[in-house]
């Protein structure tokens, strides 16, 4: 039986006064488990008719019921059946008009959108499959990390483990290997207190790279929202199916937990895998393409992010799947954070241009659901006017490309324009506004930690290699090197790759030493690169999202200089979580006392308050910079940190601060192992700086 309604005409979203978003009539989509069996409600403001259809638990290709949907208004269709029940396939179709936007055709079998799980039909088909989702938590709660005490991790679930010889065969490049003890230690021992996970939604590889035999690693390519990927999952989860996977998924963040850790996803809300008019139809084309996705009246995609389409989250539905989606991980699964991939694009209004009060940003961070849980912008996409760092509103945290640019630029580009021409191209001045926390980008009301502070991410090249390649070397992506970006600010100290010269091999090491050391020691939330802690490299190339392989996989057997790296890593993290001067939440105003905020004072080389000639000239690579908390409750904490961004070895004058009476040696990155106390000094003493290096000092 066909129900055949008219048209419904997408709504444009609006924020409701509690934090979610209007139109009741969306709630509860999906499939609803009851007492009776299931209901299934599906949104399609546009369809004519919409269908179930159930399938033989065993074989997906055999149709056992096909239950129509009858309309309840606001563009949702339902049924209620006691043919759904945990573990059942199912699949939706959906007919309507044709005409400019629409792409119906009703024999075509469709993922339902809130499907919590998903089993593979065919070589590229995909079946729903209804999931209970019940799982013991034990009592274990969110760790609740404070956002001055976090250190993020950035990782990708199979890499992280599947070289790991500590963890079994069968669990490595697992939910359940992310989880196993040796893991867990190795994130405790560094020091971080949030593992960052690169896309865990389910995700499918798209056609192009399949014919290079090559494959989406990143998993940049969501299939569906609401389902973890189940190639991560153990084998023996996988074969007992999506419930299975579900509650490895599970399992993994309890144990996380347990151990104080939190877990945040990247989450991929700008585009799905149908990619361009033309790709797979697979769920949201099929059911409405017309108000799911960005395009112009003839139907012609507005592709703001590079992949083909772009959600349209100036509709209510779109929007609400996506905080639908939220709400599930951060309730049902218990996630911490999200950070959000080109989030630029769920900000655009109908008019396609950004704004930081859009409806959907706003109630991300205003519903009571998501109360707690961080959030992190990728304030960025492809298209006019994608460049938005610094302008998400309260709440937000927003990846901090101008932080990486400048300290990549004054410990590395900068060092070999030097080199070249005898001369350096900027002075200190960029470089202390990052490690002051970026106010010039950040305003007084978000403060330093609504910058993340990175110098390498999953994209790019990594710290290694950021050290040892002029350019990239991305040949076996497929492409001719033609992907990937050339503005990589690197250095290669004279050798580019692999290199058997001890002088360019120690130049690269102190270099490494220098970035981390500046990312650590500055005010914002840090991000680290999994394997930066121990020097990865990925043979110089700088967009490795095609590879699956030990290219990508971290290495756990490492040289001498590897673990001495990762010692300095562990002591520069320690330092950072005991000295409250270093990641202030607020900005200090001159004049003023603020609290939980850091005094910041500036010196020359000679101990002399900065000038502005200083400042401002581009010989002028050398300062002290001393930072003292102003703590709400408990003691003051204060620092020098000396940065000095030349070649050659300087003398510096400690400077004399009101109230300190000598400086303690806490770190150099001048060592090539790292020391736990060094040796003492006095206001106005002077001390040996090598080129290029970094001191840190305990003022007391």
């Amino acid at each position: 039986m066909v129900i055949v309604v008219g048209m419904v005409s997408p709504q444009p979203v609006t924020a409701h006064p509690s934090g979610g978003l209007v139109s009741p009539e969306l709630d509860d989509l999906g499939v609803v488990l009851g007492p009776d069996g299931a209901t299934v409600r599906v949104w399609s403001s546009h369809a004519d008719s919409v269908e179930l259809v159930v399938f033989d638990d065993t074989d997906l290709d055999w149709i056992t019921e096909t239950i129509p949907l009858a309309p309840v208004g606001g563009g949702v269709w339902s049924a209620t059946t006691s043919s759904l029940r945990p573990g059942t396939p199912y699949a939706i179709r959906v007919d309507g008009p044709h005409g400019h936007g629409n792409t119906f055709n009703g024999r075509t079998l469709l993922l339902e959108p809130y499907t919590r799980g998903l089993r593979r039909s065919g070589h590229d088909g995909w079946r729903s499959v209804v999931v209970d989702g019940g799982f013991d938590w034990g009592g274990v709660g969110k760790p609740a990390i404070p956002l001055e005490e976090t250190v993020l991790y950035e990782g990708h679930v199979k890499g992280l483990s599947k070289r790991h010889p500590d963890v079994p065969g069968a669990l490595r490049g697992t939910y359940a290997g992310l989880a196993h003890p040796a893991m867990v230690q190795h994130f405790l021992d560094l020091g971080v207190t949030s593992v960052e996970l690169l896309p865990v939604h389910a995700f499918t590889t798209e056609p192009r790279l399949l014919q290079h035999r090559l494959t989406n690693y990143w998993g940049y390519n969501p299939l569906n929202y609401f389902t973890p990927h189940a190639a991560y999952a153990t084998e023996q989860a996988r074969r007992e199916g999506p419930e299975a996977v579900l509650r490895e998924f599970k399992g993994m963040v309890r144990l996380l937990h347990e151990a104080g850790l939190e877990v945040i996803l990247d989450v991929v809300y700008n585009h799905t895998a149908e990619e361009g008019i033309g790709g797979p139809r697979s769920s949201l084309r099929g059911i409405d393409n017309r108000a799911y996705y960005r395009q112009h009246d003839d139907g012609a995609y507005i592709d703001v992010t590079g992949c083909g389409n772009s959600l349209d989250t100036s509709t209510d539905a779109a929007a609400r799947l996506v905080l639908d989606s939220l709400r599930y991980w951060a309730r049902e699964v218990q996630v911490d954070g999200f950070r959000f991939d080109l989030a630029v694009t769920l900000g655009r209004d109908a008019d396609h241009v950004f704004t930081p009060d859009h409806p959907l940003l706003r109630a991300i961070i205003d519903d009571p659901a998501l109360a707690g849980v961080k959030m992190i912008a990728e304030p960025w996409d492809v298209g006019m006017g994608g460049w938005q760092t610094g302008r998400f509103g309260p709440g937000w945290m927003e990846w901090n490309d101008r932080y990486r640019d400048g300290v990549r630029s004054f410990w590395l580009s900068d060092i070999d324009h030097a080199r070249r021409t005898g001369a350096s191209p900027e002075g200190v001045g960029r470089l202390a506004t990052r490690l002051a926390g970026s106010s010039n980008t950040f305003d007084d009301a978000r403060g330093p930690l609504a910058g993340v502070n990175f110098v390498t991410a999953h994209d790019g090249f990594t710290l290694s290699d950021l050290v040892s390649y002029d350019v990239k070397h991305n040949l076996a992506n497929g492409e001719d090197d033609r992907d990937g970006t050339d503005a990589n600010r690197s250095f290669n100290h004279g050798a580019e790759g692999p290199t058997d010269d001890d002088g360019v091999l120690s130049a690269r090491r102190k270099a490494m030493r220098n970035l981390l050391g500046t990312l650590l020691l500055s005010a914002g939330v840090p991000m680290l690169t999994a394997g930066d802690e121990f020097g990865r490299s990925q043979r110089g190339n700088n967009n490795a999202y095609c590879h699956d392989s030990p290219l990508t996989w971290l290495p756990w057997d490492h040289a001498p200089w590897q673990r001495d790296l990762h010692r300095h890593v562990q002591r520069l993290i320690r330092l950072r979580r005991d000295n409250p001067a270093l990641r202030p939440k607020r900005f200090a105003r001159l004049g003023e006392h603020t609290p939980s905020a850091s005094l910041m004072e500036w010196y020359d080389e000679h101990g002399r308050t900065m000038s502005i000639d200083r400042w401002t000239d581009a010989s002028h690579r050398t300062l002290q910079y001393v930072a003292t908390s102003t703590p709400e409750d408990g003691d003051a904490n204060r620092v020098l940190l000396i940065v000095h961004g030349t070649e050659d070895e300087i003398e510096v004058t400690l400077p004399d601060v009101p109230g300190v009476t000598r400086y303690v040696l806490l770190w150099s990155s001048a060592d090539e192992e790292p020391h736990e106390r060094g040796p003492e000094s006095a206001p106005g003493d002077t001390v040996t700086v090598s080129g290029t290096s970094m001191l840190l000092y305990h003022a007391e």
